[in-house]
């Protein structure tokens, strides 16, 4: 029975964000359990791009996406999930947009981006040239297959002696104990890491942070390019998109041309990104549609309006293949909703779309700071 084992650290959440605390504690040759009301990685863990955009942060998201870097990229090795350390390419195809990518180079320096002449970025990228006017490459951004990558780190830990509770909700919380659906789990330290469900366990952090839930339309299609997309592709849509510019002068006057240009987007809220998969196919996407309540229902404007526009920079045809609707947690200017409610339970949720580059530094320093913070002894 669930509460005959008493537990250093429990997990409420089986998402990326808990399966990196989990690793974390384990790491530190913690006694760890997860608890999730599913039967297996569901969610926003497996419906986005695979994609850790590191270099496009700022402030402790992008403290959180360095520290995490070479965690994905050993996690890799040791779950056995597809991972490549490719990059970011991002191409400008407005001079506005040109101006944003030197403002942002020069700030970050080489190490972090590197600027591409018009002919660099076109060898690179197997994109219509009209209107390109140069880019950059990101170096230090990295890429997982996001259907495979949660779910085999379950498998490892689990296959390493951390226990999984599996269809197993947690109901509520006192100091030293979860308690669920199948009974109480003793513990030193609690983390709860269920996204977008917040507002079902603590509804007043989600009340006080005004939590919603974005809807994104993606797909995956297949194209036949002139050579293979080598990386992960960002347009002038990343740019304005990406907490690293926001402070840039010339960012205002590239959102304003965007909407000029494009007023039928801004009711789906465009973001119009590429990555290439191990298998040739693209992951195409999204678009952002946010309230309280997921409606199930999505209208065919956003998938048009990402086929239509990949096709125009492609300069060939989609086969769409599969088209999904993912779902993660949003609150207005705020990348983290980090607390403690009670002593030694941590609720920890990433409330914008950068879960999978920020989770794994953000559960490192959350594990360390709880650790220290309850006094938990680390077996020598």
């Amino acid at each position: 029975m669930a509460n005959e084992t008493k537990y250093d650290v429990v997990v409420v959440g089986a998402g990326i964000v808990g399966l990196a605390h989990a690793y974390h504690a384990y790491n530190r040759g913690l006694r760890v359990a997860v608890v999730d009301h599913a039967d297996g990685v569901t969610g926003a863990s497996v419906q986005n791009f695979g994609h850790a955009c590191i270099t496009a942060q700022s402030g402790t998201a992008l403290r959180y996406g360095t520290a995490g870097r070479q965690h994905w990229l050993d996690l890799s090795r040791k779950a056995g999930f597809w991972s490549a350390a490719v990059g970011t390419l991002c191409v400008a195809r407005h001079d506005d947009e040109l101006a944003l990518i030197n403002e942002f180079a020069a700030e970050r320096g080489s190490s972090d981006v590197r600027l591409l002449d018009r002919t660099q970025i076109l060898d690179r990228l197997p994109i219509r040239p009209d209107g390109v006017t140069g880019g950059m490459y990101l170096p230090n951004d990295l890429q997982v297959d996001p259907r495979t990558a949660a779910p085999s780190i379950a498998r490892w830990l689990e296959a390493s002696g951390v226990d999984f509770h599996w269809r197993t909700a947690a109901t509520h919380f006192d100091t030293g104990v979860v308690h669920t659906t199948r009974g109480d789990l003793h513990t030193e330290t609690t983390f709860v890491t269920v996204n977008y469900d917040i507002d079902r366990l603590f509804p007043e952090f989600a009340d006080r942070d005004e939590l919603q839930r974005c809807r994104l339309h993606m797909l995956r299609a297949h194209a036949p390019l002139a050579f293979t997309l080598p990386t992960p592709l960002f347009t002038g849509w990343s740019l304005v998109r990406y907490s690293g510019f926001d402070h840039l002068a010339s960012k205002g006057a590239v959102l304003q041309r965007l909407r000029a240009d494009y007023p039928d987007y801004v009711d789906i809220d465009l973001h119009q990104m590429y990555t290439p998969q191990p298998d040739g196919s693209i992951l195409v996407g999204d678009t952002h549609a946010k309230d309280i309540s997921t409606s199930p229902f999505q209208s065919e404007k956003g998938f048009a309006v990402l086929i239509d526009e990949a096709e125009k920079l492609f300069g060939v045809p989609l086969t769409v293949t599969e088209r999904w609707q993912g779902v993660y947690s949003s609150a207005p200017d705020k990348e983290f909703l980090i607390e403690e409610p009670i002593d030694g339970v941590h609720v920890v949720t990433v409330t914008t779309g950068i879960g999978m580059t920020t989770s794994m530094g953000l559960a490192l320093e959350s594990v360390e700071n709880a650790l220290t913070n309850n006094n938990i002894r680390i077996p020598a």
